[in-house]
């Protein structure tokens, strides 16, 4: 009766989904059929386990043919508790695969697997693209002065969190430190992922003198010079670059993604 519970409420809890007839009723079967589960096995346990204290007196020698037959009736009972185990764990069986298909179901609800898309922003598959503002004006190389920072987007996607920039101007005999594919400057700009690998926090001071960015959420610090390394606070990653270039027109473009994935880190490292 305990397994049969079980079967039923987990069953109920796959309908209860199916017909999205709300989490209470889909929790209450899986409660159900746990419990039921959880019941049958402890019922059967207490049928296995013998009780209280048995004696046997010492039989005659060459048994009489009263105990032959009672010896045929207990192999006969005996036949019969076989097929009562196997109903036993038929149940049990059906039980468990209704509650494991009842834990499994909502697991649905998870939506698409992601893939590698939290690895690239707006910036990657479109060749070069111009860095705009927030109001979609783009950036000519002799717009900001050397000390100066600005928060930029790629064109067509203006307001991108993960696409967010800042492009700092460098005086020109300054040496920025980069990845090996990644262009470390272009007339003296260079520009680094806005988002904090720490948590995420939008990273939009900078220090001219030290030529440091800094995370006003939890005080993490960045050398622009070595590769947005950190230098303080809890970020441990440097923020990613992003490979800078000027096109005919005399705007500053992005020639690819970040040097790596924006953001904090646990998502995509062990």
């Amino acid at each position: 009766m305990a397994f049969a519970g079980a079967t039923l409420g987990g069953i109920g809890s796959v309908v209860a989904y199916a017909l999205d007839l709300g989490q209470h009723w889909v929790g209450l079967g899986l409660a159900v059929a746990f419990l039921g589960v959880g019941g049958g096995l402890v019922a059967w346990g207490h049928g296995l386990m013998p009780g209280g204290g048995d004696v046997e007196e010492r039989p005659p020698v060459g048994p009489p043919a009263a105990d032959e037959r009672a010896a045929g009736a207990s192999l006969r009972d005996r036949g019969a508790m076989v097929g009562r185990r196997g109903l036993l764990g038929g149940a049990l069986a059906t039980a468990l695969s209704a509650t494991g298909l009842a834990a499994l179901v909502p697991t649905l609800s998870l939506g698409p697997s992601p893939g590698d898309a939290l690895r690239h922003t707006a910036w990657a598959g479109a060749g070069a693209q111009r860095l705009v503002t927030r109001e979609g004006r783009a950036v000519a190389v002799d717009e900001l002065q050397v000390g100066g920072l600005l928060t930029v987007f790629p064109r067509d996607h203006v307001g991108d969190a993960d696409a967010q920039a800042v492009l700092i101007r460098l005086a020109d005999d300054v040496t920025v430190r980069a990845p090996a594919e990644v262009s470390a400057t272009a007339a003296g700009h260079v520009a680094y992922s806005k988002v904090c690998t720490h948590a995420g926090c939008p990273v939009g001071l900078y220090e001219a003198i030290e030529q440091q960015l800094f995370c006003p959420c939890h005080q993490s610090s960045f050398d622009v010079v070595e590769g947005a390394r950190p230098l303080m606070g809890p970020a441990a990653r440097p923020l990613p670059q992003l490979p800078l270039g000027v096109d005919d027109e005399g705007f500053l473009v992005a020639t690819g993604d970040f040097s790596d994935a924006v953001g904090p880190g646990w998502w995509s490292r062990p």
